[in-house]
């Protein structure tokens, strides 16, 4: 048998809030009183260079990195400014903390829920390769494993294929605490949908959850002589599903939503089929272009709410709005470092779907 190495979590400025849970909830697996946060200086310099400092010795540890590269609000003074960092920022800062580590951990795990430059998976034309670069850089460096939540494609992680790469299942969680914090009896009357093909396998993962219910896609056709804002305009939104809708509870699933412009056509389009209620369910909100349609939304009862993970930022004012929900997934980040620092097998933590099935038929049987 292996023999288990002290754990130890360095945790970038970007994810302080989530790290400190992840902490508490080690404690509690454990029932012990160490703290498991290894302090760190993130130095920045006011032309914007910088540099990583590790307080603490983690020699012959195993080392759990954790970051958020999505985090908008962290910010330094550059050149007497106020400077937002971005995601290519928070990620150098990931490679500048393997570097002041040194190789003197035992283990180098890299912890980042929303995968860098996940939405440049691959590559057309004469275009970068930006996320297979960026996880041949980790692993250049000496990361020895890679943790991220429903990462856009999961095939990107064959860019290491002898560096272990996982994708955790947030879906799960966030449906259970949907199921569990709405008004809701009649299980029958929902229908998950995707907004597009590529999100098929998320809304069936979920109607195999809630129980084999009715699944649906919308079907976006493109105008790919145009650009605009990154994107090529959707000229056509064709849904794809069940003929009578009227009634329903629809649960419309996806990894992100980013602009929030297609979710809100998906939103508006399924409305008008007569559906009861519609719950959005993703993993990453980011809302990049802001929240004040969905806010418009929510007050015309086009839409009931909106379900997010904490893995990703929030802004503290959106959290508060009554149409969103954030769902804490630290316990389960918690128990996969704690499983893998043991040398244990995470598959039933990465899947989620079997605890998550018995809960949610505890929960019908409570209803019947």
């Amino acid at each position: 048998m292996n023999e288990v190495k002290d754990l130890k979590m360095i945790v970038a400025d970007n994810f302080c809030e989530f790290g400190e849970k992840v902490n508490n909830h080690i404690k509690k697996i454990r029932n012990s009183n160490d703290d498991y946060i290894v302090p760190l200086n993130l130095v920045r310099f006011n032309n914007g260079e910088g540099k990583a400092e590790i307080k603490e010795s983690i020699r012959d540890k195993d080392l759990y990195i954790l970051s958020d590269v999505s985090n908008y609000d962290i910010w330094y003074d550059y050149y007497g400014r106020h400077h937002y960092m971005s995601p290519d920022e928070h990620f150098t800062d990931i490679k500048r903390i393997l570097s002041a580590e040194c190789g003197h951990a035992n283990k180098r795990t890299i912890v980042m829920p929303y995968l860098y430059q996940s939405r440049q998976d691959k590559r057309d034309s004469r275009e970068s390769l930006d996320c297979a670069v960026a996880l041949q850089e980790l692993k250049n460096m000496g990361a020895n494993e890679i943790i991220t939540c429903d990462v856009h494609n999961r095939g990107v992680g064959n860019a290491v294929h002898n560096t272990a790469f996982e994708s955790v299942k947030l879906g799960d969680i966030l449906l259970y605490d949907l199921l569990e914090n709405e008004d809701i009896t009649d299980y029958s009357k929902f229908v998950c949908i995707s907004p597009d093909e590529g999100a098929m396998k998320r809304a069936r993962f979920f109607s195999g959850l809630i129980g084999n219910v009715p699944i649906g896609s919308f079907y976006k056709e493109r105008d790919y002589t145009k650009v605009v804002n990154g994107k090529n305009p959707i000229i056509d939104h064709r849904f794809i599903g069940p003929n009578d809708m009227k009634g329903k509870y629809v649960i419309i699933s996806d990894d992100m939503i980013a602009s929030g412009g297609s979710m809100l056509d998906t939103v508006l389009s399924i409305k008008k089929l007569g559906v009861e209620k519609i719950f959005v369910i993703v993993t990453f909100a980011l809302f990049t272009e802001g929240i004040d349609k969905f806010s418009a939304y929510y007050q015309k009862g086009i839409l009931d709410r909106v379900y997010a993970s904490n893995v990703s930022y929030v802004p503290k004012e959106i959290q508060e709005l009554e149409w969103f929900k954030s769902v804490d997934c630290s316990d389960k980040i918690a128990n996969i470092i704690s499983e893998l620092n043991y040398g244990k097998s995470i598959g039933d933590l990465i899947d989620g779907k079997t605890e998550t099935a018995v809960k949610i038929k505890k929960l019908r049987r409570s209803y019947e």
